[in-house]
């Protein structure tokens, strides 16, 4: 088995309004796997339902070869972790004695507190009022829960939300480092693109509800292939002498587009064009970024 979560047209709708719909994911075995779309598409409905706290609609959810419904999840979610939505934690307990808690209803054993804590980079602070933790302590907390019987998948929501950079640097450390160190498959949203790539391996997107794009972070940078852009003083012309040529190109503006051209072929193609008099005025590679992608993709600007 290669996918350790898919999902077949999943749906869920809230009324008359679909909240999910067809989603068909496949998060590999031993990656990060970014979640990433603006808020309200659906991301934490979408990780509700695989952890099977919220039912879906329609559709199917499997996760470790093994179907989540009613007779299969207890078995499911003794080998996964999860941190969806804010951490919960007793404010008048230190950070141990909230882990004690989760480890007596996981069954794990008490050793494996300060192993998690330690994890976490909690470990000098296990003694502290749970309640007297800073935002990031807290995500920190509820992550080090998360870990607690060294699950094979954690399922994280917004992980980083509402940390300041340094806690974000630290938290993006922390996932990254997860699948290498414990073997452990790590499926975590976000709607700050930025974030999420520089923790993902692969990546789903989705948008109001729906998967627009799924694949590797490599099958999507490769979407943003260069393109040359050629302003002259006469670009019908010159659009005329680049197709007599062998080379299609477009309009868009004050500017005709061309393919990625190696140095050489964009030299002689520019001297075709001096050489029927066409005056120059600008020549210039253009890629797009990983934002215009999403825009493209999704509609909507994704947060850097």
């Amino acid at each position: 088995m290669t996918d350790i979560i898919t999902t077949s047209a999943l749906c869920k709708k809230y009324g008359e309004a679909m909240s999910v719909k067809d989603l068909d994911l496949k998060v590999p075995r031993g990656v990060v796997y970014g979640f990433l779309g603006p808020n309200g598409a659906g991301k934490t409905t979408t990780m509700k339902m695989i952890l099977g706290l919220s039912k879906p609609t329609s559709g199917t959810i499997t996760v470790f070869g093994k179907e989540m419904d009613r007779n299969n999840r207890l078995s499911i979610l003794k080998d996964a972790g999860s941190l969806i939505e804010s951490p919960s934690y007793y404010a008048h307990l230190t950070g141990r004695e909230n882990l004690k808690i989760i480890s007596t209803l996981k069954g794990v054993p008490e050793e494996e507190i300060d192993r998690v804590l330690k994890i976490v980079r909690l470990e000098n602070q296990r003694d502290k009022k749970a309640g007297q933790y800073s935002l990031g302590m807290k995500q920190r907390l509820g992550l080090a829960g998360a870990l607690l019987g060294n699950p094979k998948l954690l399922v994280l929501d917004e992980p980083t939300n509402g940390l300041d950079p340094a806690g974000i640097q630290e938290m993006r450390e922390l996932i990254r480092s997860l699948p290498k160190t414990f073997g452990m498959t790590v499926m975590v949203s976000s709607h700050l693109l930025n974030e999420i790539e520089q923790m993902a391996d692969h990546i789903g997107v989705i948008s109001k509800g729906e998967l627009v794009f799924q694949d590797s972070l490599k099958v999507l940078h490769d979407k943003s292939k260069s393109s040359i852009a050629v302003r002259t003083l006469n670009n019908e012309d010159a659009k005329a002498v680049f197709q007599r040529n062998g080379i299609m190109c477009r309009e868009e503006g004050a500017f005709l587009l061309l393919p990625e051209l190696l140095d050489q072929e964009l030299a002689t193609h520019i001297s075709h064009l001096s050489q029927e008099a066409i005056g120059i005025v600008r020549v210039e590679e253009r890629k797009k970024t990983l934002e215009e992608i999403f825009i493209e993709l999704t509609g909507t600007a994704v947060s850097l």
